[in-house]
């Protein structure tokens, strides 16, 4: 397998060349001139820990890999036409899974040196050397003698947790493969076979469970933690460790990998095979997120839920006497370019650059209509159907049934369609009606300082090639990740914004909804494991952090409707993340209807209400609520999948060069 030999083997040469060795005060932040020789790299903590850092250097930065990056490939986004169909999301929808590999503008694929020290040029390519280095410090470990057996607990635990981590990685998008957990010889022949996903999981939850039982709760209370207050931020901990040994648990008990359930396949929604789990797997997960959740609520780790409580949800003011709110999850603007993640993010890669954002990522989110928003012609915005399905309503109930009829105990107004909604929905999402511009914008931009985004409004295409392409093809655009403020008027993506916007691999409210699918798939709502939390509870705690209703007793009740539910919240509270893909995946929903499709909202807006001249904030109006008529979906994309399309295929010139790993199927 060429990467083995590219990457895994050719690592010996680097790696025997190269220690990275910083001091513990320049965490993440390593200099050319910090490297030490073979003989010095494992004889102390701060040699040794050195080398580690090199791993964590090399996880990619999944927002900002290269200049304009996609990482949403559920039927959650869509790009828009123009720059947008040369982009990953785009060969998705086409089926074209192998854009991946030709296509650098994602977190999947770069063939940058590993050992770079740009943080934005790692990709998941650089597992294999990552490993190789996780096998190689282990084989060492017993080098360090000139520390304490915390230092060597730390540095063993981190270790093996990244051995786990980057198998991991690779077993989401491709399934099982080889687990490496000793150091290869460079010239040896491979014969290493691909293992199933559920013998590749237990080879990780084995690591896992041994990093957490090594690692801090909270390195800032470990002796050596004190030394380095303030840049431990970053630092693997148990609680990420016992996050990702559940993760790796409810994957393998998922009715993708779940023994007997068939594997990938078709009409898995209709024929219930989405609701088939392996119940033991699913417990230990549950086991494994239960106990991470105790050690969160006990308050002996750095982690909680962020706050939700804003002044003004629609410009993420936070109100007065708030801390560590939702949005700094995300982004933080005006704290010297702040690491984003508060009090939430469990894992995180390096830090990027200061002003960073402005080139990568934060003009990628709102209109290019007159060039509102400068710089690269690429727009990521929310499907309709997505944002219809995952937002229900601030009584909890969601908007439409499994069946896809309306829930008539929702409350949903289909005249009033943007009216009590989940909080969520106010923060994440643009809408008709919504004010774009805070700044009183030029005469030729005024119409524009509100969006129209019915059926002939401006910021629809509607035959129009101009707003095709820079409008909105689906009658939303998301600011979740990058506040609406960041346009040429407003300005927070300028240099005074002082913008810095970070995705976290793993976060709390993601610890949660884990416990809640795999207590669900054990027991239903009423499962409890390893906490005080039920499955709903963990559901309910999310919802109350915002102010939405919790779970009703029509779907508690039943397990299936349960896990429906479940699956709604992971929607809407991890939206645009960059998880949705792997979660339709296991959940073997990709190929079925509505999660195959991509549409857009059609009305008309009807009523007196000026949104050019009266901005519903200032009158005493709740929200952004315009009154519409005739509304419905439009189709603009149908992903025709097969089987094939829920694993990626490997590189063509990296399979069959050894009889025992062959290529994904159908590929």
């Amino acid at each position: 397998m060429k990467k083995f030999r590219n990457i895994y083997i050719i690592g010996v040469a680097v790696l025997s060349l190269m220690f990275g060795a910083t001091s513990c005060t320049d965490y993440l932040d390593k200099s050319p001139d910090s490297d030490v020789s073979p003989e010095t790299a494992f004889k102390n903590f701060t040699n040794f820990q050195g080398f580690v850092e090199e791993i964590y250097n090399c996880i990619p930065n999944k927002e900002s890999n290269m200049w304009c990056c996609t990482f949403n490939w559920g039927e959650d986004e869509i790009m828009n036409t123009g720059l947008g169909d040369s982009h990953v999301t785009a060969h998705f929808d086409l089926g074209d899974y192998r854009n991946w590999y030709g296509n650098n503008q994602s977190f999947l694929h770069g063939d940058i040196n590993p050992t770079s020290t740009d943080k934005y040029a790692h990709s998941l390519e650089h597992a294999w050397y990552c490993i190789r280095k996780a096998n190689l410090g282990l084989e060492n470990i017993d080098k360090l003698v000139d520390a304490t057996k915390e230092e060597k607990n730390f540095v063993k635990g981190q270790l093996l947790f990244f051995r786990a981590w980057w198998h991991h990685q690779q077993m989401e998008w491709f399934g099982g493969i080889p687990y490496i957990d000793t150091v290869l010889p460079a010239d040896g022949q491979l014969t290493l076979p691909r293992l199933s996903f559920k013998e590749c999981a237990e080879k990780c939850a084995a690591d896992y469970r041994a990093a957490a039982d090594l690692l801090p709760d909270n390195w800032d209370n470990t002796t050596i933690g004190k030394k380095t207050l303030g840049k431990n931020q970053l630092r693997i901990t148990k609680v990420c460790a016992l996050g990702y040994l559940g993760k790796v648990l409810l994957w393998a008990a998922s009715p993708l990998n779940a023994e007997g359930n068939g594997g990938a396949q078709l009409g898995a929604s209709k024929n219930g095979k989405t609701y088939v789990y392996n119940a033991e797997f699913a417990k230990r997960a549950a086991d494994a997120l239960g106990e991470a959740i105790a050690h969160i609520e006990s308050g002996v780790t750095p982690y909680s839920l962020a706050e939700y409580n804003y002044e003004d949800i629609y410009n993420h003011i936070s109100a007065k006497g708030s801390k560590n709110n939702y949005s700094d999850i995300f982004r933080t603007t005006g704290q010297s370019w702040k690491m984003p993640g508060t009090v939430e993010a469990i894992m995180c890669g390096p830090m990027p650059d200061i002003n960073g954002s402005n080139w990568n990522f934060a003009k990628l989110w709102g209109p290019k209509v007159n060039n509102l928003v400068e710089h690269d012609a690429l727009i990521h915005m929310p499907s309709a159907n997505y944002v219809n399905y995952a937002y229900g309503m601030e009584n909890g109930e969601p908007i439409l049934l499994a069946d896809g009829s309306l829930n008539p105990e929702s409350g949903f107004d289909p005249t009033h369609p943007f009216k009590n909604r989940d909080p969520r929905f106010y923060h994440d999402i643009m809408f008709d009606g919504f004010k774009f511009l805070n700044t009183t914008p030029a005469d030729e931009d005024k119409p524009y300082q509100y969006l129209e985004m019915f059926t002939g409004g401006n910021m629809v295409p509607t035959g129009n090639p101009e707003r095709s392409a820079n409008g909105s093809r689906t009658g939303y655009f998301c600011q979740k990740l990058v506040p609406h403020q960041c346009n040429k008027y407003d300005g927070m993506y300028n240099w005074g914004g002082a913008l810095q916007t970070y995705l976290p691999y793993m976060r709390v409210a993601d610890i949660y909804l884990l416990y809640a699918e795999a207590g669900a798939a054990s027991g239903g709502a009423n499962y409890k494991a390893k906490c005080n939390r039920t499955a709903e509870d963990a559901i309910n705690v999310l919802r109350d952090r915002v102010g939405a209703g919790h779970v009703s007793a029509s779907f508690t009740g039943d397990q299936k409707k349960f896990m429906d539910e479940v699956r709604r919240e992971r929607a809407c509270e991890l939206a645009f993340e960059g998880f949705r893909w792997q979660d339709l995946q296991r959940w073997l929903l990709l190929t079925e209807y509505p999660y195959n499709v991509k549409t857009r909202e059609e009305f008309k807006r009807v009523g007196n209400f000026n949104f050019k001249e009266n901005d519903p904030r200032d009158a005493e109006v709740t929200g952004f609520d315009p009154v519409i008529s005739n509304g419905k979906e439009t189709i603009i994309v149908e992903r025709k999948f097969a089987s094939k399309h829920y694993l990626l295929p490997f590189k063509e010139s990296e399979v069959y060069l050894y009889s025992e790993f062959p290529q994904n199927p159908g590929w």
